[in-house]
């Protein structure tokens, strides 16, 4: 598969890509969506694509208590994930978002960073997250957005020209960071990704822009079962 080779040949850079290109806010921004994920103190939550594990890593880092399962299909990014969480509590699985090994109702929540864009299929990608969830739990969703006016533009062209160039130079793969700007312009609209969070059988959906809008966290809920 082209996006999963893509990433495997980028994962030596990919965290240092990652401060450098968003000029460390990465940081902030995964510490905000984990806030959001968390329901209580303890649980076991999912990382979905969970790459090198930053998400997986933050979710230990607020609530020590917690246990998580990293998911991704790339192994040379779980290969540089198990060095960062050697001796915690995280658990790295390799398989396809798109059809989990997990019975339903396995996880407290579940997450995904930056890789909805990647799935061949977003809403059955979101389904699959809504399953593995108990009911109560959260689904939560970040990922880059455009922001309006003056900054979009400004924006644009940085993602259209700044960014292949130095992320090209940096990992050996240019071409992997022109995916990247053409992959955000591609992405639904937020209130477009709201409704596919509904229809992957969400509730209480809340879209919150970021850094002027530069990325959304999405956040969901699946419901109770409605009892007859």
């Amino acid at each position: 598969m082209a996006v999963r080779e893509m990433f495997d040949s980028i994962a030596p850079r990919y965290d240092l890509l990652n401060r450098l290109l968003s000029a460390g806010r990465d940081i902030a921004w995964r510490r905000f969506a984990v806030k959001k994920l968390l329901t209580s103190r303890g649980g076991v939550y999912l990382d979905v694509a969970t790459g090198t594990a930053d998400v997986a890593l933050e979710i230990v880092r607020q609530s020590p208590s917690c246990r998580v399962v990293g998911l991704d299909f790339a192994e040379r990014m779980l290969d540089l994930a198990k060095n960062k969480t050697a001796g915690k509590p995280i658990d790295l699985v390799r398989s396809d978002a798109l059809a989990m090994p997990f019975p339903d109702s396995t996880f407290h929540g579940s997450i995904v960073a930056y890789g909805v864009r990647n799935f061949p299929d977003r809403l059955q990608g979101l389904k699959e997250m809504a399953r593995v969830v108990k009911p109560g739990g959260r689904v939560v969703v970040l990922e880059f957005s455009t922001p309006s006016g003056l900054l979009g533009d400004v924006y644009r062209l940085y993602f259209h020209h700044l960014l292949p160039r130095v992320g090209g130079l940096l990992s050996g793969n240019r071409e992997a960071y022109s995916y990247l700007h053409h992959s955000v312009e591609a992405f639904s609209p937020p209130q477009t990704f709201c409704d596919m969070m509904v229809e992957a059988g969400l509730a209480r959906i809340r879209s919150l822009p970021l850094t002027f809008g530069i990325t959304m966290c999405y956040v969901g809920e699946k419901p109770w079962p409605i009892r007859t």
